[in-house]
């Protein structure tokens, strides 16, 4: 006598082997896709072998008695049919006929048969799925019979729902696997191109440039020491015919229209190592603008250009970056090459954010706890490396004049509460070699003859600090070549800083977050050259007096050491925008005197770029969608030392990230 749980029990397994049984022909003949037949397939039109049903006969309805079920697989003591040998790759056995046959050369069986085998492959594995559900009929087939329970209901009925639904799930089964097993993708992407990723920016901009009345534009009191220095020398003698030296535009208004792109790749190299390349227009390769400006000439407005002529592209950043874990909280990373400016800034009145650095640097981070974060950074730069042949028009060769840039920074990031963070930092900038070195006595012929501290001067700078002259010319009696009339002709002249820089830097920001993703920012930073020798900068009696930043033009120095800048930002930072409708708007003021930065790598849009300015800065953004964003920026600036100087820039920017 059986138990009821016995009885449930057989009654379960009869029902599943009636539906597998039902099921067994839709899962043989689905079309997709076409399982492989458990019997060897017979010749075309041969009549079928005895008992079997005709091709379209209706199967006979399943008995309900268990004992009358047939074998679901064939019958192993049967005799084995003859027509050709069984295989899971029909495919490759009919390519194999057919160039027997002659009908296929070889050449074109080797690109079917790379194809077939990848089939059989998938058919392979569908063909084994089966043979298990088989062999599972077949088991529970053999079971003794059940004896029907007067209140069992039996299931004559499938619906095709349901059927569809088991043969969905099977071949989902299948697929995973082929996935996870890397045997069905063969036009999958290669595995080194998903361990790069692209990024990049379209900008296009309008800038108005405008001068207020009073700005001393008659006296040549504002010389372009950039257009000096990164050109021939120039002739301050009288053989120059009166010909004054470059001067900077101070009085007529500029309506520009910029373009910039920057396209980058950031790919992953394993086991730590990362690599970056960055590409960037510009007007120029200087270091503080990726600003292209529509329709320019060149530099100066010289040259071929305008004209919808194309325009060039630029090495931005390229660099090698390795990470790694000394413990569970502390993190180190290294850079070698062209990369981002590693240190914290709170503004640009030190560095411009278009700057980067060349040389090798490292950051190491320290979490205390989870309110608590600390870091140093530091490294060697290169600012400038002498050309091997320098000078090229003389056989005398002089020695380097090598610039480099030492810096350290330590900083922490904190917790006040839950909503209120802080960052602060402190850091120490040496800038080895970068002031201007007065020459050895020598008489310039030419502007080709070369002096042997050219290579003092700086290649590159906005305006703002302090220069003098660094070529030590002696007054010789007599004419050319030998003699300079006594000082009064052949006065090539290059210029250069008149200062050392040795910085000590700080920078800091809190925010407050109780109105999430509104977000209200305190931002400061302030700077100090303590390179800068006051006594030696108000001596003007000395042999190489410096040049500009003096009271009226030509009276006593009036330049300083110090910057600083102080500013609020309210809404979400403009570098996170990523939904349409987030918005930023931002106000700051800066006191940026003549010699407290290196003019060449400050912010360049403030006052048209440089030091020796005092102003503030309005700025609101918005964006238009997910990846693009809009902003305006007033900014007013006025000189410190020397001459007036004034200027008022607007621009409007349309941003698009990708």
């Amino acid at each position: 006598m059986l138990t009821p749980k016995q009885v449930w029990r057989r009654t379960y397994a009869c029902f599943t082997a009636s539906l597998l049984a039902a099921l067994q022909p839709s899962l043989m003949f689905a079309a997709e896709p076409a399982l492989p037949a458990p019997l060897p397939l017979l010749a075309e039109n041969a009549p079928p072998a005895a008992g079997a049903p005709a091709a379209n006969s209706i199967p006979a309805p399943i008995s309900a008695d268990p004992a009358e079920a047939v074998p679901v697989l064939p019958d192993p003591n049967a005799p084995a049919p003859q027509p050709m040998t069984p295989s899971q790759n029909v495919t490759l056995n009919l390519i194999n006929r057919l160039v027997q046959k002659g009908i296929l050369t070889h050449g074109e069986a080797s690109d079917l048969i790379k194809g077939a085998e990848e089939d059989a492959a998938f058919a392979k594995a569908q063909a084994q799925t089966l043979a298990e559900t088989q062999a599972a009929v077949a088991a529970q087939t053999a079971m003794p019979p059940v004896q029907p329970d007067a209140e069992e209901v039996r299931v004559t009925y499938i619906p095709e729902s349901v059927k569809a639904q088991i043969r969905d799930q099977l071949r989902t089964e299948v697929f995973e696997q082929a996935r996870a097993q890397h045997w069905a993708a063969p036009g999958s992407v290669p595995e080194w191109s998903q361990r790069i990723k692209m990024f990049g920016d379209v900008r296009t901009l309008y800038q108005g440039f405008n001068f207020p009345d009073g700005n001393d534009s008659t006296t040549g009191a504002f010389p372009n020491f950039n257009a000096i220095n990164s050109g021939q020398p120039f002739n301050f003698g009288v053989d120059n015919n009166g010909l004054i030296p470059p001067q900077l535009n101070v009085d007529k208004s500029r309506d520009t229209y910029l373009l910039r792109m920057r396209l980058g790749f950031d790919i992953d190299l394993e086991d730590g190592f990362t690599a970056g390349i960055r590409f960037a227009t510009g007007t120029t390769n200087t270091p503080v603008s990726t600003n292209q400006a529509l329709g320019s000439a060149g530099p100066g407005g010289q040259g071929q250009g305008g004209n919808f002529s194309k325009y060039q592209l630029w090495l931005d950043r390229a660099f090698v970056k390795y990470d790694a874990s000394i413990s569970q909280d502390s993190h180190i990373a290294f850079w070698l090459g062209r990369f981002d400016n590693l240190f914290m800034t709170s503004s640009e009145i030190m560095w411009d954010r278009d700057v980067a650095l060349d040389g090798v640097a490292f950051k190491l981070d320290q979490t205390w706890n989870s309110n608590f974060k600390t870091w140093v950074s530091g490294g060697a730069f290169a600012v400038f490396n002498t050309a091997l042949n320098f000078p090229d028009n003389s056989t005398t060769k002089v020695e380097s004049y090598d610039k480099y840039l030492f810096a350290a920074q330590f900083g922490v990031e904190f917790k006040v509460t839950d909503d209120i963070e802080g960052k602060m930092s402190l850091a120490y900038y040496d800038w080895e070699n970068i002031e201007g070195r007065f020459s050895s006595p020598f008489v310039p012929a030419s502007a080709n003859d070369a002096g042997d501290t050219d290579n003092s001067r700086p290649l590159f700078a906005q305006k703002g600090n302090t220069y003098r002259k660094i070529r030590n010319i002696t007054p010789t009696a007599g004419a050319l070549p030998g003699g300079n009339l006594n000082g009064t002709v052949a006065q090539y002249q290059y210029f250069g800083l008149a200062t050392k820089f040795r910085q000590i830097a700080w920078s800091g920001r809190l925010d407050f977050n109780h109105m999430r993703p509104l977000q209200v920012s305190l931002l400061g930073e302030f700077v100090k050259n303590v390179g800068l020798d006051q006594t030696a900068m108000s001596n003007l009696n000395r042999a190489d007096p410096v040049v500009n930043n003096r009271s009226g033009g030509t009276g006593n120095w009036e330049g300083g050491d110090t910057a600083w800048y102080m500013g609020v930002n309210v809404g979400k930072p403009y570098t996170l925008f990523n939904e349409r409708g987030d918005w930023n708007v931002g106000v700051g003021y800066r006191y940026v005197e003549s010699d407290s930065v290196v003019d060449g790598f400050t912010e360049s849009n403030f006052g048209g770029g440089g030091t020796n300015f005092k102003g503030y800065t309005l700025s609101a953004a918005m964006a238009l969608s997910k990846a693009t964003a809009i902003r305006l920026t007033y900014m007013s600036a006025t000189q410190i030392a020397g001459p007036t100087l004034r200027s008022d820039v607007v621009r409007l920017e349309l941003n698009a990230k990708f």
